[in-house]
């Protein structure tokens, strides 16, 4: 932790900073409004201990400063017994907590280890809003599965970078979560951000942050994504899609630990872990000089390779019950069963869209179905062809699923075949409303538009 002392007594300034030194906590100290303007600018602070009268710039102002600024950083304010009123005033303009002169020191301490514990929930809450994968777990007994448990138990009790790769849908995000809920540091934010969502002009903003001024509406300062996940985990999902002018300074990040924010001067040190993910062939990226070979070995320390859901069939039946359970207390509707058809005929469906593609099916089957019992008319499966070599479950099961043939048999479907029938299904539904299919499918809108151009789609 690390704390701000504003007071223009020398005295108490010293005093506090002892006080927090013998709690094994780093401070630096300000003697007026304008000396912590300074320090506030130059570096971040997990809390600020601030006086309230002081001469020139007094704690009022500096507080008012503070948030117009954009930062939230937490301010519990001191001051005399007469100030009482001004005190009030100060928790109004956004001051966390205030203590009366002269306090206990060990209440100060108190204050200040729950105002920082309070700014971490908050960032706790705001990470799970971006996300939609917020709550997921790694469910699954299958040898693929358990192969991935244990992989990802081992590489969570350090603080190596790691590379998550899967198709769409496969759980990378799942994944990541698990690696963080693991680790020493599962209290602080996990925090995920979808590089291929975010507009190629606002990522370094909203990785890095920016000062006040920094760009045309840059009205206040900005804390980026690598201060608010403090020592926690940042994710950073779809980093295929990342500007290669943006690569070189995640490269200085991963380097240096240290980070600039957009129109700064000094740089910041960063605590976060960082991983990432892509669903893209990396790999071939970097041959064609799209991707920095000097970044993908710096991400690429460990790599986690997610399998495709078709991998490990048999952790379906355990899938389906707990996605249709989640997808059940979401929507409030009462409880219902999976009859042995359906489960089988997901058993031999492809699942190009893989876990995504099944909680989807799911939703849908919840929504639709009238009755307790989904039956296999309710999956609605019809528009995609089956796995070769793969016994039909029933005669119900053969008939929705060789729809897709004219002689009623089964057919194979090569990965692309199957990804640009995702592709055109998602397109369809949203009449083809790109943006919004990219949505439903967890893909970036530029990378359904380079699939529309690569499938002949436009």
């Amino acid at each position: 932790m690390k704390i701000l002392v504003v007071d223009d007594e020398r005295n108490i300034r010293e005093s506090i900073e002892r006080l927090f030194a013998l709690e094994g906590m780093e401070s630096l100290t300000a003697a007026d409004g304008r000396e912590a303007v300074e320090r506030l600018t130059a570096q971040a602070f997990d809390v600020v201990i601030l006086d309230l009268k002081m001469p020139g710039m007094d704690g009022q102002e500096l507080l008012e400063w503070m948030r117009t600024e954009g930062l939230r950083t937490p301010v519990i304010m001191i001051s005399a017994l007469g100030d009482i009123n001004d005190a009030v005033k100060a928790l109004k303009s956004g001051a966390n907590d205030y203590l009366l002169k002269p306090f206990d020191p060990s209440e100060l301490i108190l204050k200040a280890k729950a105002v920082v514990a309070d700014r971490k929930r908050e960032n706790l809450i705001e990470a799970g809003s971006r996300t939609a994968e917020g709550g997921a777990r790694l469910i699954g007994e299958s040898p693929a599965a358990r192969t991935l448990r244990l992989l990802i138990e081992k590489v969570a009790t350090g603080n190596t970078t790691v590379l998550i790769t899967g198709e769409n849908g496969s759980g990378k995000e799942v994944v990541a979560r698990e690696i963080h809920s693991l680790s020493a540091n599962a209290a602080e934010p996990f925090i995920a951000v979808n590089i291929g969502g975010i507009h190629e002009n606002l990522v370094e903003s909203e990785l890095f942050g920016h000062e006040r001024g920094a760009f045309t509406g840059a009205d206040a300062r900005r804390t980026g994504l690598f201060e608010l996940a403090g020592s926690g985990t940042l994710f950073l999902d779809e980093i295929a899609e990342m500007p290669l002018n943006l690569q070189v300074k995640l490269l200085r990040v991963l380097q240096e630990r240290r980070i600039r924010r957009l129109g700064g001067s000094r740089d910041i040190p960063i605590e976060a872990r960082i991983l990432s993910a892509t669903n893209t062939d990396i790999e071939a990226l970097v041959r064609e000089g799209r991707f920095r070979e000097d970044l993908y070995y710096r991400l690429n320390v460990v790599r986690i390779e997610i399998p495709p859901l078709r991998a490990r069939r048999e952790d379906i039946p355990l899938l389906a019950g707990y996605l249709l359970e989640k997808v059940r207390t979401r929507l409030r509707k009462p409880s219902k069963r999976i009859t042995s058809a359906a489960l089988e005929a997901l058993m031999v469906y492809p699942f190009p869209g893989n876990i995504r593609e099944l909680q989807n099916i799911l939703e849908r089957a919840m929504i639709l179905c009238e009755d307790q019992e989904i039956e296999v008319s309710d999956l609605d499966l019809r528009r995609v062809r089956p796995l070769a070599g793969v016994r039909e479950a029933s005669a119900g099961c053969r008939q929705t699923t060789a729809a897709g043939t004219p002689d009623g048999s089964t057919a194979t479907m090569s990965m692309k075949d199957m990804e640009r029938d995702t592709i055109v299904r998602a397109l369809e539904k949203w009449n083809g409303n790109r943006t919004r299919a990219a949505e439903e499918l967890g893909i970036s809108r530029r990378t359904i538009l380079n699939k529309i151009r690569q499938y002949g789609l436009g």
